[in-house]
């Protein structure tokens, strides 16, 4: 998994910064805090874990306090790192600052860290379903508004892989195109005609995805063909796309399909995957299981910020 700094640079920080700073709107001031507190009463205080958990989203506290302005004035000592699996009593970090500032600040840290730490959960969960076979886990675009990023660093976290970030990183004819365009070979054909040159992996010019690569001459996103049947399958083997996706197919009907499929294209099932299939569905031998489950049905992991000790001045 790439370290939390190495995954939001560019657009992807853009968007973490955006998500911490409605989090701290949607708040407003803490009036509360504000009327019991005076401007020089310091806390301290730490994030536990209430159950066994894996970490996620921590750093985003370092954001949260720069975003509000305090983040020179609050201590901050981590006592765990995104990917840890940490038991139920750890605590994962200590905060010494501003009181009225970290009251503030403890309930956007815990809904990124719970939230993100459950995704990492439900996704290791999936992960190790497959276990012992070849086939590794994606996730889906079905993440939260403003969240994608986040949600999608935290499958990493728990050993998934992403799909695609955002549109642009990969060409993926669905039914609609397909049903539009009056067929597999004619839809792929239009892609190729919008998009004429090569897969980024067999061109070194083409950028390494995103928005430079639209703007790229000679280059196209990989391409993915959605097969609802094994009619499907065999046009778009015969169009040769770097990927073949298995949409909402019979066991049988995979089965079938995968023998269909030469070795140089990728295979992924999709549609009405469960926790329960994974074990069957990996020993079918598809290059990847796309899961939406992984990130829309994940539940909360459970931290919570308490209070240590409270001062006046430093």
């Amino acid at each position: 998994m790439p370290s939390f700094d190495a995954f939001f640079t560019g657009k992807a920080r853009d968007y973490l910064l955006r998500a911490v700073d409605l989090a701290l709107d949607e708040d407003g001031p803490d009036l509360t805090a504000r009327a019991v507190f005076s401007p020089e009463d310091l806390l301290t205080a730490r994030i536990v874990a209430k159950e066994e958990t894996l970490v996620a989203g921590l750093p985003i506290a370092d954001l949260v306090f720069e975003r509000m302005g305090i983040f020179r004035v609050v201590d901050r000592d981590f006592l765990a790192t995104d990917g840890d699996l940490v038991r139920t009593g750890t605590v994962v970090a200590m905060f010494t600052g501003p009181a009225e500032g970290l009251l503030k600040a403890e309930r956007v840290i815990l809904n990124f860290l719970c939230h993100l730490s459950g995704i990492a959960n439900h996704t290791a969960r999936y992960v190790s379903a497959l276990l012992g076979s070849r086939t590794r886990l994606l996730d889906t675009r079905k993440t939260l508004p403003g969240l994608r990023y986040p949600e999608k660093y935290a499958v990493l976290v728990g050993g998934g892989l992403n799909h695609r970030l955002d549109l642009t990183e990969m060409l993926m004819l669905k039914d609609n195109h397909i049903d539009r365009a009056g067929g597999i070979p004619q839809a792929v054909a239009a892609v190729r005609r919008a998009f004429p040159g090569g897969p980024p992996a067999l061109k070194a010019e083409c950028p390494p995805g995103g928005e430079e690569r639209r703007d790229s001459p000679g280059c196209r996103p990989p391409l993915e063909v959605e097969c609802r049947t094994l009619d499907e399958v065999r046009q778009a083997v015969a169009q040769g796309p770097e990927r073949i996706m298995l949409d909402n197919m019979t066991l049988d009907q995979m089965r079938q399909a995968l023998a269909l499929i030469p070795e140089g294209i990728e295979t992924e099932i999709s549609g009405g995957v469960s926790l329960e299939s994974l074990p069957t569905l990996g020993a079918l031998g598809a290059d990847f299981v796309s899961v939406g489950r992984v990130t829309h049905s994940a539940p909360y992991a459970d931290f919570s910020m308490q209070l240590v000790r409270a001062g006046v001045g430093a």
